[in-house]
């Protein structure tokens, strides 16, 4: 099953172990936190138990609001179901029901200093980023003047090639030969290394190249945002290859769209400057520039312009 044991997520978001030593080697399956409500009150139809549960001072205050009888009853029941962790966020007292009961279920029970907001925000982009489905996906992925553009195409065809150029360049190198993506939120895809090949970049005729080593450690990053899919294939004279620039090519991901444009290789052609020219061009896009759009629209209306003046010749 996958997941992360309660113990990473502890050391890795500097939560405090108030107590259920015993359970924190159990796993986090879902990317989703549990605010409790409905279940404090007793009502468990609907309450899922693989999530983490956050107790902020709302659902402290109404809790307490029951007799300590009623309250023993209601927690043991949530405690049933083996919650992965209960999570406290800061100032919100943790009463020793909690602390007595947790050892008992061998439940977590876990404080934070970020207030509610901040810490359901940061448990909730964390569990996303470490347990969202991954994709691996043959092709390089660039941080090209802030664009995460990921090069694909069939072996062979220059991707590490290219970029390794971009990386001269200035432009900053996530991964190479293999990229791991995954869904973050619909429309936010992200892409990273597999541990092994961090920094590597393999150019057919020299090898391995360390880009941090040689270039530095600015041309090196560890995650990035895809905004933009660039597909390098081979030229070929019978295909209809976009010259304007107006037809809108995507690539589909998960539930998530990309912007994808095709780049046909050829002899002479520069293929590091098209690759960042594309991405630059994208971004524009993003800010609200179109310049195939401007154009065209400027023609029709220059054509517009020039049968008024003939139409006036006409009846002059």
């Amino acid at each position: 099953m996958k997941g992360i044991k309660v113990i990473k997520l502890i050391n890795d978001n500097q939560l405090e172990i108030i107590a259920g030593l015993d359970g924190i080697h159990e796993l986090v399956t879902e990317t989703m936190i549990s605010r409790l409500g409905i279940e404090l009150a007793g009502y468990m139809d609907f309450y899922d138990s693989k999530r983490v549960v956050l107790m902020g001072s709302k659902e402290a205050s109404f809790f307490n609001s029951f007799a300590e009888k009623v309250q023993e009853e209601r927690l043991r029941k949530i405690l049933s179901f083996k919650p992965p962790a209960i999570v406290f966020s800061k100032n919100v007292e943790i009463s020793s029901l909690f602390i007595r009961l947790g050892n008992e279920y061998k439940v977590p029970i876990l404080r934070s200093d970020l207030k509610t907001t901040a810490i359901n925000s940061k448990l909730y982009n964390y569990l996303q980023e470490h347990l969202s489905l991954r994709q691996s996906i043959h092709g390089t992925l660039l941080d090209i003047n802030g664009m995460g553009t990921l090069i694909i195409g069939e072996s062979g065809i220059g991707k590490s090639e290219t970029a390794l150029e971009l990386i001269k360049k200035g432009h900053m190198l996530i991964s190479d030969d293999r990229v791991d993506i995954f869904q973050k939120d619909v429309g936010l895809l992200m892409g990273e290394p597999p541990q092994i090949l961090k920094r590597y970049l393999e150019v057919r005729g020299i090898g391995i190249v360390d880009v941090v080593s040689m270039f530095g450690i600015s041309s090196y990053r560890e995650f990035k945002r895809i905004n933009l899919v660039v597909e390098l294939e081979k030229w070929e004279s019978f295909n209809n290859y976009d010259r304007l620039g107006l037809e809108n090519e995507t690539i589909k991901y998960f539930d998530t769209e990309i912007p994808k444009v095709t780049i046909p290789v050829s002899p002479g052609r520069n293929i590091a400057l098209l690759v960042e020219a594309a991405a630059l061009n994208e971004k524009l896009k993003m800010l609200g520039y179109h310049a195939a759009f401007n154009l065209t629209r400027e023609v029709a209306r220059s054509i517009k312009e020039n049968e008024k003046k003939e139409q006036e010749k006409k009846t002059k």
